[in-house]
């Protein structure tokens, strides 16, 4: 009887671990999903404000460290933050004051309401809107969209990613030669990546950071990374989408993603298809600067 009566507390403790999962997944799933529509209502109406200025027309200022900024900039923060954020959620935002309070909270949004500035400054097509839901440090929920070309990517870890409301996956390439690479603008002007000309693959410059990870995330491009440092609202949103879309993410220390830190700053990153992953990163070890190789 002894034996019985154990056997039916296990047997109830399990029936109670496996509903409480069920159940924290269903959260999960319902939350996630939500955040999505969020993020879907968000990008559409910063659309509506980026119809007021014309790419490569608008006056711009400089920030501390001659990083530009704009009215867009601005205008399209406030609104992200108007249309997303909740009560208990915390923000992080490139044009917003940074409210430490978000290391207390469990679900962050972490946002760069126009990433790709110069670009925008300059009437090149590859700047974006960058959106991303944390929850406990992981981006879960990403929504890009590029204004000027139409496109809009969202996704989420649940749901997988849409680009322009049709189901994608990451490229399936299995070998990095002949893959198509995307490198920063600026890093090629600098001749960050002359090292790489002989490598035997394709390489594509484009501005922002942020929709490189969404191209990737798409498969209209094979990999991408940057050597140099980065913040959070450049990355998380694409990290969410390449990740969703079953790809591979990581920083250079060879870790994964971790956001809302007190210090948005990360060493850089990089990302690609699935198969991809292992050449990725012998490439990228190589080529660390001394002192830096922590893979």
């Amino acid at each position: 009887m002894a034996k019985t009566n154990s056997l039916l507390r296990v047997a109830g403790d399990w029936s109670a671990n496996a509903l409480g999962m069920i159940q924290r997944n269903l959260m999960t799933d319902k939350f996630q999903a939500e955040a999505v529509r969020r993020i879907q209502g968000g990008l559409e109406a910063a659309r509506v404000v980026f119809s007021r200025f014309t790419p490569g027309a608008i006056e711009a200022e400089y920030k501390a460290g001659h990083d530009p900024v704009t009215e867009a900039d601005r205008a399209v923060d406030v609104l992200l933050r108007q249309e997303l954020l909740r009560d208990g959620e915390g923000w992080l935002s490139e044009e917003s004051v940074d409210d430490l309070s978000r290391l207390e909270k469990e679900r962050v949004w972490v946002v760069d309401p126009l990433d790709g500035t110069r670009e925008f400054i300059a009437g090149i097509a590859e700047f974006c809107v960058s959106v991303a839901m944390v929850e406990n440090g992981r981006p879960v929920v990403g929504g890009i969209c590029n204004p000027a070309t139409n496109e809009t990517f969202i996704g989420s870890l649940k749901t997988g990613v849409t680009y322009n409301g049709r189901s994608a996956h990451a490229s399936q390439r299995a070998t990095l030669d002949g893959a198509l690479l995307l490198a920063s603008r600026s890093e090629m002007k600098r001749g960050e990546w002359k090292q790489f000309e002989n490598a035997g693959f394709k390489v594509r410059p484009v501005g922002s950071v942020a929709y490189k990870l969404a191209l990737v995330s798409v498969g209209l491009a094979d990999a991408t990374f940057t050597l140099t440092r980065k913040n959070e609202w450049d990355v998380a949103a694409g990290t969410a989408l390449v990740q969703s879309a079953g790809g591979f993410v990581s920083t250079l220390e060879n870790s994964a993603l971790q956001c809302n830190n007190r210090s948005p700053l990360i060493s850089g990153l990089l990302a690609c298809g699935p198969a991809l992953r292992d050449e990725l990163l012998a490439l990228v070890h190589k080529h660390l600067p001394a002192g830096s190789r922590r893979l």
